[in-house]
């Protein structure tokens, strides 16, 4: 079982995103734009700090309703940078903000996010992270895996000895499509990171620090790979 499949469990802050959101396939635009704005607040932290304060964040970014928070300007960028309910990043800030305004876009082009999403998928995790790269902002190639495998369109949320997993099997995630799509394609899909691919995702991350290495969630102090995760404290925090 994964390192996060065991410590989530019961965990105060970890149990009930692992039990009942992490893996499982949602289309609701406020949800998928919640779920890729944590991704980004997360980079160079832990995800348990991003779930300590996702109330906060809720509250501060109007709920994550996409219009409100595209129509944001210099004050509102101002009050979220002073607000300590949340991650404050000037640069993850105005990503999200920015990336709001992408996503009203793709209503046009494609129905909206998970018309938009749909349409790519199935692809490999690197042509994943290139769609990405082109079309949002702050959005390397980690935060683009998590946001993935979080809502069902990568597979790995769960180890499969996790009883979640079956879970979220029965609830169809979009990874599911990868049985049915060439051989090369799915191999690609499970790979990590491909090398070299760890440096540029910093600079898109906002060179905050390196995150997740395993594919898997890691709680503060968890080990990946033998090493410790690195805990690191945005500047502004």
């Amino acid at each position: 079982m994964s390192g996060y499949c065991r410590i989530a469990p019961g965990h105060p802050v970890h149990h009930l995103y692992h039990a009942t959101e992490y893996g499982f396939p949602r289309r609701d635009e406020a949800v998928l734009f919640e779920r890729l704005c944590l991704e980004i607040m997360q980079a160079g932290l832990s995800w348990e700090i991003v779930l300590k304060r996702r109330a906060g964040m809720r509250a501060a970014f109007s709920g994550f309703v996409v219009d409100r928070i595209a129509a944001y300007g210099a004050a509102d960028t101002a009050r979220l940078l002073a607000d300590p309910a949340i991650i404050r990043n000037r640069l993850k800030v105005a990503a999200i903000i920015a990336n709001a305004r992408r996503v009203q876009e793709l209503r046009s082009s494609h129905g909206g996010f998970a018309g938009w999403l749909d349409a790519h998928h199935p692809r490999a995790r690197p042509d994943w992270v290139k769609l990405f790269r082109d079309t949002f902002r702050f959005t390397g190639g980690e935060i683009v895996g998590e946001f993935l495998m979080s809502l069902g369109y990568l597979p790995g949320a769960h180890a499969p000895d996790c009883p979640i997993a079956a879970r979220v099997e029965a609830a169809h995630p979009p990874w599911k499509a990868l049985r049915a799509a060439p051989a090369s394609a799915i191999e690609t899909a499970f790979e990590p990171s491909r090398a070299g691919e760890s440096g540029a995702s910093s600079a898109a991350e906002g060179a905050t620090g390196p995150r997740k290495r395993s594919g898997k969630r890691t709680a503060p102090g968890q080990r990946t790979s033998g090493k410790p995760v690195r805990q690191r404290t945005a500047p502004t925090e």
